[in-house]
């Protein structure tokens, strides 16, 4: 059995791209960044941001481009997956992305530290998550190896 499952708590380094497909599915991207911090030898605070490109689908997309905005703290949680193309000038690309089904919003709306009134439906702290997977993709418990 393989596990391929992504938990990241962060901030959003810009507004959500809300778009529709071809097919008519909605699609979000994001980014969220994680900060690495530590002190180094001569007791100095040192930080490394870590950036992670973002993909949400459906109607949890629809949810992150009315709720969500630059600087909102998040938890997101998805998998992780490599997509490859060939860009205009032939070279081939990469790009790996956070594929999220789960969300977790972690402050008030627009960034304000607190739940506004005038805004209903999705609170600080609640966890939006998208549909589930069919029955064949879904992990079981007993199956995980720990």
């Amino acid at each position: 059995m393989d596990l391929n499952r992504i938990c990241l708590l962060g901030r959003l380094t810009r507004d959500p791209e809300v778009r529709t497909t071809p097919g008519g599915q909605t699609v979000a991207t994001m980014t969220v960044v994680t900060n690495l911090v530590w002190v180094d030898q001569s007791g100095n605070k040192q930080e490394k941001p870590e950036f992670h490109n973002c993909v949400v689908w459906r109607k949890l997309a629809e949810i992150v481009g009315q709720y969500l905005s630059k600087g909102r703290r998040v938890y997101v949680e998805g998998r992780l997956q490599t997509r490859d193309w060939v860009g205009q000038d032939g070279v081939k690309r990469y790009r790996t992305e956070v594929v999220v089904d789960n969300l977790i919003m972690l402050d008030g709306p627009r960034g304000s530290g607190s739940q506004s009134r005038e805004e209903p439906g999705v609170f600080a702290g609640e966890t939006v998550s998208a549909p589930p997977v069919a029955e064949s993709e879904e992990i079981k418990v007993e199956d995980i190896p720990f």
